[in-house]
């Protein structure tokens, strides 16, 4: 019953939410906003499952796929778009599923959260097969799109993890590896947007990012796979190999394009004293890994 979950209590701080000026709302929000963190670091360790079963598809040539309903739905869309550019990985590697389809992220689908079957379908539909790992993300824990997928997924021997915000999910039970952080009652009651949505984008932004490092996207703390696909970027890559290798402007630059503007090789070639077919081969025996190549 929606009654029994946290998300959908009502936060005793905010009753009399509608009386209160502009400046004590705001208060308020930042100070439940606050504690969004704390509530995720009991849950660090099966996070951290999930990050290494992320690491494992990518590197049988599997994908990292998110799938929900709403709120839920639209941040693991934007997690994997996000991890294009950022880490220049295939559009496929990364996948975000929401209910209803693409439209679904700018206007309400009626009804299609509450299919197990349309989660199974949109599954098959991208062609799941067993080196994939599957995430199901519901603020409630119940929404019967993301267990249809997640039964799935076990089905055919994909990796099934799960990510809510309640305790004893039901999702929860339908996956290999279970998240559940608990933010607590809303400032707006029973809006999952809010601290709900906040601790979400939080743990998506570790399991992206940490497995990315994990499959050699990362040398130091720079993004060294970042896709210069605009003037700005342009720009950051130049300065992400003069931070790598601490050459000058003008030296990145003639590298960042001698290189093919790819700035991993740019900078294995800095590094190495290579050239770029050198630096290529560098990175293809070390998995792609800058820091083994030197």
């Amino acid at each position: 019953m929606l009654e029994n979950l946290s998300t959908e209590k009502q936060n005793l701080k905010t009753l009399n939410l509608d009386t209160l000026k502009v400046e004590e709302i705001l208060s308020i929000m930042n100070e439940e906003d606050g504690t969004v963190a704390a509530s995720i670091k009991p849950a660090l360790p099966e996070i951290t499952k999930i990050v290494r079963a992320a690491i494992s598809s990518f590197n049988r040539g599997g994908r990292l796929i998110y799938m929900g309903a709403g709120t839920s739905g639209r941040l693991g869309v934007l997690d994997a778009v996000e991890c294009v550019p950022t880490f220049g990985v295939r559009k496929e590697q990364v996948v975000g599923l929401i209910a209803g389809g693409d439209k679904a992220f700018v206007e309400a689908v009626e009804g299609a959260e509450d299919s197990t079957e349309l989660g199974k379908a949109d599954l098959e539909g991208i062609s799941l097969t067993d080196l994939d790992t599957v995430i199901g993300i519901a603020a409630s824990g119940r929404t019967p799109y993301v267990i249809g997928g997640l039964d799935y997924a076990r089905s055919i021997g994909a990796t099934a993890a799960a990510i809510s915000c309640n305790k004893d999910a039901a999702i929860s039970q339908h996956a290999e590896i279970a998240v559940e952080v608990v933010p607590g009652a809303e400032v707006l009651t029973g809006s999952t947007r809010l601290k709900a949505g906040t601790a979400q984008k939080l743990i998506l932004n570790m399991i992206s990012t940490a497995s990315m490092v994990g499959i050699g996207k990362v040398y130091r703390n720079l993004m060294v796979d970042v896709k210069p696909t605009n003037e700005k970027l342009e720009e950051r890559a130049k300065r992400i190999i003069m931070e790598a290798t601490e050459c000058g402007y003008e030296t990145a630059e003639k590298v960042y394009f001698n290189a093919g503007k790819q700035v991993k090789t740019a900078i294995v070639m800095i590094l190495t004293g290579s050239s770029k077919e050198a630096a290529e081969q560098k990175l293809e025996a070390s998995n792609g890994f800058v820091r083994k190549t030197i």
